[in-house]
């Protein structure tokens, strides 16, 4: 036999477990200080001037 739901709960169990996803990727979007986001820049910078002076030249 199946299980017995309450509808009201799982509907709203859902609404929060979307609410959740949203959530996580505001923090990931928005929660990085400026500070933060500066230093990462400046990082990734770095990293692609220093791949892009290993890369071979072909003629």
């Amino acid at each position: 036999m199946a299980e017995i739901i309450n509808l009201r709960m799982a509907r709203k169990a859902k609404m929060r477990a979307g609410k959740a996803v949203a959530a996580e990727a505001n923090r990931a979007k928005y929660g990085e200080s400026k500070d933060g986001r500066r230093a990462r820049k400046a990082e990734d910078a770095r990293n692609r001037r220093l791949l892009d002076g290993h890369k071979l030249e072909r003629d």
